[in-house]
């Protein structure tokens, strides 16, 4: 078996190594167990996912503005281990890269930055942000108790946390969503956990860790939640703050899924809804989603990351989910004291209503909550009568009035119009030219680069150099055979994306794996000669898993 430009494979867990730095003029960062502290004073945070590589630097300083804008102060995004160290100990960061120059851009609007350095990112990107020479390493096994990885993970955490030092940080987190995965890894996924939080402690950086989606996090990490809807969420020590590392603004979309879609109130209800509960630090997944530039989207991702976020892919306001916010943002933030110092106290009516109080010395706050998704409700609340809509949190920064209702819009909405390219009216502005690809080699002669007695993982093959595989092969064939029919027939066992098929340079068909579903069956009737026939099988993938 021949192979000729190639690439591979993976299944995809979630994990992440991750730092949370604060900028913005902070000295000294810690907790308790009702809000992130700093400089001494207990602090509400609003933060918003926007991932550098998916922008451009020209686009960094509107969208942050547009943040600020917007009610936030805290920009979190992933970094991208991939991207920035594509080859074994060659580093990039120039361009969309420039992990620096995003980080400085927060900075100088005023905003704190929370840094999820991975290694292990998800994130619909591709190989979830891992390397493919990492794979290739001779003994490595990715996410485990293992020192081939651990020591690359090591090392390329190191890199950045050291680069953050030269920076005021306020605050780390270790861990995304590992606990989802880690029974698949028996002991050594326990080990490689345990193994993790003592690593975050020994870079020695002076604040807080955080893990989420890890209900057993060991001391001193705090662990936090991720969802739809994070309300529920308790952390497993009472030490730690109430913390809502991702709540998704919409969803990303693969090549021939659906648009997604979050309603405006819906989204602010979760977010209500989560901070009359207690909590003190929330994050949009993701504020800004962008586009997946070149080949780094995960597999079958589509090229935009739109995500309906509140700022949409070309960094426009998404309204009226960014004006809805913003207004829910203003109202918080002028409660932030009585929410991180207030008694609470909530009293429950029927049918899933309820009223929670904060109240200091000097003040009262009131959150009054309906979670039935059907019915509005009436209560009198403290010699008031106020009417909830269904799904829907009203807040009273005085206890008296309504300033804010989740399920009342008042932002006017953008209607987005598609309309046809006029450039195809004016050929005479398009240079378009045309080549036939030459594949005779691989389709017509069976040649390749390398020779194998057995099937080869295509990441082993091709180190992520190429979308493209060429397996090809030879069956040796005489008159009499007893294989000889009428009926003979192709059978591809497919656990890949894209499939396309020749024999004897002829081509034969092709077949297209769903999203989310890559083991497929392909087969076709051939017609075969007496002799040696040439079968040649074109993979490609559309990103990594």
């Amino acid at each position: 078996m021949a192979l000729s430009n190639s690439f591979s494979f993976a299944f995809c867990f979630c994990f992440s190594v991750i730092l949370l730095s604060f900028y913005a003029n902070a000295t000294d960062v810690s907790h308790d167990g009702r809000a992130i502290t700093i400089d001494g004073k207990r602090r509400l945070l609003l933060s918003g996912s926007i991932h550098y590589p998916r922008s451009t630097p020209q686009m960094w300083p509107d969208l942050i503005k547009k943040s600020k804008e917007g009610g936030l102060n805290t920009i979190e995004t992933y970094v991208f281990w991939n991207v920035h160290e594509p080859v074994r100990r060659q580093y990039d960061f120039t361009g969309n890269l420039d992990l620096v120059r995003f980080l400085k851009t927060v900075q100088d609007e005023g905003l704190y930055a929370v840094l999820r350095i991975g290694p292990y990112v998800c994130a619909e990107w591709n190989y979830g942000g891992l390397p493919v020479w990492l794979h290739n390493l001779p003994g490595c096994e990715i996410r485990t108790a293992n020192d081939v990885y651990m020591n690359e993970m090591k090392n390329f955490t190191t890199l950045i946390v050291d680069m953050m030092k030269k920076k005021s940080f306020l605050h780390l987190k270790i861990e995304n969503e590992y606990g989802n995965v880690q029974s698949y890894y028996g002991d050594a996924g326990k080990a490689y956990m345990n193994w993790c939080a003592n690593f975050a402690e020994s870079l020695d950086i002076g604040v807080p860790w955080i893990m989420c989606q890890q209900s057993d996090a060991p001391q001193p990490m705090m662990n936090t939640c991720n969802g739809w809807y994070c309300d529920s969420f308790t952390p497993n020590n009472e030490n730690s703050p109430k913390m809502w590392t991702e709540n998704w603004t919409g969803w990303f979309k693969s090549w021939g899924g659906k648009d997604p879609l979050r309603t405006a109130e819906d989204l602010a209800f979760s977010v209500a809804r989560f901070f009359q509960l207690g909590g003190t630090f929330q994050n949009y997944y993701m504020y800004h989603g962008g586009t997946n530039f070149g080949r780094t989207a995960a597999a079958y991702i589509t090229t935009t990351y739109d995500y309906d976020a509140p700022l949409d892919e070309y960094g426009n306001l998404n309204q009226p989910k960014w004006g809805h916010l913003k207004e829910l943002h203003q109202i918080l933030k002028s409660m932030e004291y009585t929410l991180t110092h207030g008694n609470v106290t909530t009293t429950n009516f029927d049918n899933s209503v309820s009223a929670t109080v904060y109240a200091t010395n000097e003040s009262s706050s009131c959150f009054l909550g309906n979670a039935n998704s059907t019915t509005d409700a009436t209560i009198t609340f403290e010699g008031n009568t106020y009417t909830i809509p269904a799904w829907s949190v009203s807040i009273l920064p005085d206890c008296k009035t309504e300033g804010y209702n989740t399920a009342k819009v008042n932002t006017q909405t953008t209607v987005k119009v598609k309309v046809v390219n006029k450039a195809e009216d004016e050929p005479e502005s398009l240079a378009w030219s045309w080549r036939p690809e030459t594949i005779d080699d691989t389709r017509v002669l069976a040649k390749g680069e390398i020779t194998a007695n057995q099937l080869l993982d295509q990441k082993v093959a091709g180190d992520d150099a190429s979308d493209y595989l060429w397996y090809m092969t030879s069956v040796h064939l005489k008159k009499d055979d007893p294989i000889w029919s009428k009926n003979m027939t192709l059978r591809v066992n497919g656990t890949g994306f894209i499939l396309h098929a020749y024999v004897n340079g002829k081509y034969v068909g092709s077949q297209w794996a769903q999203y989310n579903v890559y083991n497929y069956v392909f087969e076709k009737s051939v017609k075969l000669l007496p002799g040696k026939n040439i079968i040649s099988l074109l993979s490609a993938t559309v990103g990594f898993p």
